[in-house]
């Protein structure tokens, strides 16, 4: 409460309502978003490593756990979270962090010339699957057409967000819940206005 900018949470989530009102294109989201993110760290495994582990750490992961360009990514988008809110982004950075040791370990399993055809495939199904969300379901854009940052940083974060608030009632502080749906309803209503002159 009181943060600004891109820490302004209720701000942020709104935002992200407001292209994600249908139960349906929710769903699908929750059911993609954090493969996207998880098959990244697969490819981003492949970087070179930036830090060796200090010597009498070599054991650590048997070798698999790199401190290259996904880690350095887990880091900065769990540092994110967590400033965000700290109950749930904990849970989020969390998340990143085992999606981070379960990728590398996948990445060192397959190898890179196999890695990145299932990535590939990965993506392509995950991305079509949330096309199909907004195209047909929910009938509005994705988010990324309108804020890249929304759409990549904070997307898994509010996934996250999304499932705690549906299976616990969960908010990150009292009265979040109304003051977000009262803000997604007045930019759903906004947006349709704009689409309506348009046609007009």
């Amino acid at each position: 409460m009181g943060k600004t900018g891109l820490f302004d949470l209720e701000r942020q989530f709104s935002f992200y309502g407001a292209y994600h009102s249908n139960q349906i294109n929710i769903l699908i989201h929750t059911l993609f978003v954090w493969p996207i993110a998880f098959t990244l760290l697969v490819l981003l495994y492949f970087t070179p490593v930036l830090i060796e582990f200090p010597s009498g750490f070599d054991s650590i992961g048997r070798g698999v756990l790199a401190l290259n360009m996904g880690f350095v990514f887990t880091v900065i988008y769990s540092l994110f979270y967590i400033a965000m809110d700290k109950k749930a982004g904990s849970l989020a950075a969390f998340l990143c962090f085992l999606c981070w040791v379960g990728a590398s370990f996948l990445a060192s399993s397959l190898g890179y010339s196999l890695a990145w055809k299932v990535v590939l495939a990965a993506q392509l199904l995950c991305w079509t699957g949330q096309f199909i969300g907004h195209g047909v379901f929910e009938k509005r854009a994705p988010a990324l057409l309108d804020n890249l940052v929304q759409a990549f940083l904070m997307a898994p974060f509010f996934v996250v967000l999304e499932v705690l608030q549906t299976l616990f009632d969960y908010e990150p502080y009292p009265g979040f819940r109304t003051s977000v749906k009262s803000r997604i309803e007045a930019e759903i209503q906004e947006w349709q206005e704009k689409k309506q002159k348009k046609v007009s």
